[in-house]
């Protein structure tokens, strides 16, 4: 009954078009009336200590660095750099995505940022090339979800906050992973554009190379700064994303001279209304999240798993069967707050290692964001590439296949993460 009345509420809140934070807020007012303890002191206590968390504070500062690297010249350098080295063989463009997208994520951690900022710089030249707009959208649109797997990962400190699971592990993890999905990207463009009859731009020479990878230089120096500093145990996650957001800005203005005063104003207040809405959702979420362990819903889930608690293999892919059904109606931020807490203990009793899971958990939370019907990537790429929604949706299925694809070799051979992870990790 307690697990119908929180899932009932919050589906009958999201069906009359309430905004997701509030969704919330009401399945956790429902579940305190059925459980009879009903406090609006409880409830706002739970409110504020949701937000009140000192690794939380990596989520504005990693907004904040994706958006000066997108303003500040960063991403545009990036991308040159990726053209200048695949941008003249066959299907250049799409590896140039690729290459680009993988090299954004390990500087942003933000699907929405790096889907835009590809859009806005790449989609134009795909188009201006002669390849199908749709296809090229959607290539951006599955690259762009590499942004919460590769650290540093917005997505993975949200989950190891949520889980009480090491956010350096996690990224540290995720390292392999992120460049797998790369790579099956890789494979399925060279598949698909092997028909497409589109000249590629000329061979650029040793010194247009060299003065890509000078000018990208102080970018990529970033992603290393990042994980030497963590591997090393010089700062944590949370001060990584301190150092991220003041170096990008010290790259932008005094290095690139592409970010002024007044653009800088405008940043802030972009990072900040969206920092706002992911750190309402989050402390919104912990209301639910307190109540579930009071009502001892994770024990039910448990019941329900029992089954398959014998095989880790089965009850890992019924785990990501489940997550892929929520990715396709809830954004990635409510569906790691929402499930976390009930899926956590299973994944414990079963004897799957957190850090494996996370990961895996993450993963499919990035694919959700390029499943229809909600996408939030593919409605960033339809409104910054000026496509109908369907268009990019045709476009981005053979890339959301390949996905999901790596996903469950992954689940088949946890291998492919833990021994890197543990590699990375030391």
């Amino acid at each position: 009954m307690t697990l119908t009345v929180f899932i009932g509420s919050l589906l009958l809140a999201m069906a009359i078009g309430m905004p997701i934070s509030f969704a919330l807020l009401a399945s956790g007012v429902a579940l305190m009336w059925q459980l009879d303890l009903f406090d609006a002191q409880i409830l706002t206590q739970n409110l504020i200590g949701g937000a009140d968390s000192f690794p939380l504070l990596a989520v504005p500062f990693f907004m904040l660095a994706g958006e000066i690297m997108n303003v500040g010249g960063l991403s545009k350098r990036i991308v040159n750099l990726a053209l200048s080295l695949v941008g003249h063989v066959r299907g250049g463009l799409g590896y140039v995505t690729i290459m680009a997208g993988c090299l954004l994520s390990a500087l942003s951690g933000s699907a929405v940022a790096d889907a835009a900022a590809l859009t806005a710089l790449l989609l134009p030249m795909m188009t201006a090339a002669g390849h199908d707009k749709a296809r090229a959208g959607g290539l951006i649109a599955a690259t762009g979800i590499i942004g919460p797997v590769i650290p540093p990962s917005i997505g993975l400190v949200i989950f190891g906050v949520a889980a009480n699971v090491s956010i350096s592990k996690l990224f540290l993890a995720a390292i392999a992973p992120g460049l797998m999905i790369g790579g099956a990207l890789w494979i399925t463009w060279a598949w698909v554009v092997r028909r497409e009859k589109v000249e590629p731009p000329p061979r650029k020479s040793r010194r247009e190379i060299l003065a890509a990878a000078r000018e990208a230089g102080w970018a990529l120096l970033l992603p290393v700064i990042i994980l030497v500093g963590l591997r090393m145990g010089v700062f944590t996650p949370t001060e990584a994303a301190v150092v991220a957001a003041v170096y990008a800005f010290a790259v932008a203005t005094f290095v690139y001279r592409e970010l002024n005063f007044w653009q800088l104003r405008d940043v802030f207040v972009a990072a900040a209304k969206t920092s706002a809405v992911v750190m309402f959702l989050i402390a919104a979420a912990m209301v639910s999240a307190w109540l579930i362990t009071v009502a001892d819903l994770p024990s039910k889930v448990v019941g329900l798993l029992e089954p398959f608690m014998g095989n880790k293999v089965l009850l890992m892919i019924g785990i990501m069967v489940l997550v892929m059904v929520v990715g396709t109606a809830l954004d990635m931020t409510p569906t790691i707050l929402i499930l976390t807490p009930v899926l956590m203990p299973v994944v414990i009793k079963a004897g799957i290692d957190p850090v494996y899971f996370g990961v895996m958990f993450i993963i499919n939370n990035s694919i959700g964001l390029i499943t229809p019907p909600v996408g939030v990537v593919l409605n960033v790429v339809a409104g910054v590439g000026r496509m109908k929604m369907d268009e990019v949706t045709r476009g981005v299925l053979p890339f959301m296949a390949a996905e999901f694809a790596i996903m469950f070799v992954m689940v088949l051979f946890p291998s492919l993460v833990t021994v890197p992870a543990r590699w990375f990790g030391g």
